[in-house]
């Protein structure tokens, strides 16, 4: 009699246990908070019938978020903006290694992390923007020429708080060295029009009202004033051109980050998960991300927007996209110490 009442109750208890083959969900912690992903998740739901549970925050919130939640957590992807921040993640052990024989054919080599730790879904370059008017194309030529003193009261640039800066100046170091950025940084500040504050969009804003010649932007940012339906931004995206930086023929190319995606540790909806993965690296999606965040695309044979076409091809910095994370310590120290605010 015993053994049978055991014997009912354990299998009552297996029935609580959810089947994770069963699962038709998917649980994304996303730093990104951009219309197109949404586009993305509700193709994805429509294709495959898996459901998409999006948990937005910044990224430092939802790696400590993981962290805490430890093997509970119900997170099977997380998705940032920053490169750094996947470095984090995977260093803290919040990832798994995406699967050896997972098909990374559609994706530019040059992009992926060499770890395996995470997969990039789109790149965009931080560049330098100037004013039509007030700025002749001849004078820029690389990051380090910002320090020029001919700029002086003349650029403009979001905080150091920002990921994107932190993130250029951590590929600095990588390739400059400590020392030599810790100098560029001190000069490029001395150079500021005014304290950094505000968006990407608001430093080409500043340069449209005058207040400002040139700006340190991601790119898409100006992809995305053009094709504002507010005036106020078309206009300012009319005002400036793209350069990218450090394009000589023996310079290293211009700085670039990326979006990425990285499994967690413990994610209960695995498959799905790579189902996921596989989808937003496809052409169609790959596709879909260019026509509506300007961003680039990790796949070579899917071509940029047509306005992000009319800046023309650059050459990127080959540098190994981990070093934005390893050297970031690094670039806050020098923010600091050279009072970039």
């Amino acid at each position: 009699m015993k053994y049978k009442l055991y014997l009912i109750l354990v299998l009552i208890c297996a029935s609580c246990v959810p089947n994770k083959k069963d699962s038709n969900e998917i649980n994304i912690y996303s730093q990104r908070h951009y219309k197109v992903d949404e586009i993305q998740y509700k193709n994805f739901e429509e294709l495959t019938g898996i459901k998409v549970n999006v948990t937005k925050a910044n990224a430092d919130e939802l790696i400590q978020r993981m962290k805490n939640e430890g093997e509970n957590s119900p997170a099977d992807l997380f998705i940032t903006v920053d490169v750094g921040k996947l470095w984090q993640g995977s260093d803290m052990n919040l990832f798994q290694k995406i699967s050896d024989d997972f098909d990374y054919e559609n994706i530019d080599p040059d992009l992926l992390d060499p770890n395996n730790f995470w997969v990039p879904l789109t790149y965009r370059s931080r560049v330098i923007v100037y004013s039509n008017d007030r700025v002749d194309k001849n004078e820029l030529s690389t990051y380090e020429d910002l320090a020029n003193e001919k700029w002086k009261n003349r650029l403009l640039v979001r905080s150091s708080s920002n990921a994107y800066n932190q993130a250029l100046m951590s590929s600095l170091i990588a390739n400059l060295g400590y020392e030599e950025t810790s100098k560029w940084s001190e000069a490029v500040v001395s150079n500021f029009a005014r304290d950094p504050k505000g968006s990407d969009r608001d430093q080409v804003k500043a340069i449209a009202a005058g207040q400002g010649d040139i700006a340190i932007v991601n790119s898409y940012y100006i992809g995305l004033l053009l094709s504002s339906e507010k005036e106020e931004e078309i206009n300012a995206g009319k005002s400036v051109s793209v350069f990218f930086p450090n394009q000589g023929e023996d310079e290293r190319g211009a700085h670039i980050n990326v979006s990425g995606i990285a499994i967690t540790k413990n994610a209960p909806n695995k498959e799905n998960a790579i189902k996921l993965i596989k989808y937003l690296t496809s052409v169609n999606a790959q596709k879909t991300y260019v026509n509506n965040s300007y961003e680039y695309s990790v796949n070579p044979s899917v071509e940029p927007d047509e306005i992000v076409q009319k800046w023309g091809d650059f050459k990127k910095d080959p540098l190994d996209l981990n070093m934005l994370g390893i050297k970031r310590n690094d670039a806050i120290r020098i923010f600091d110490k050279t009072g970039w605010k």
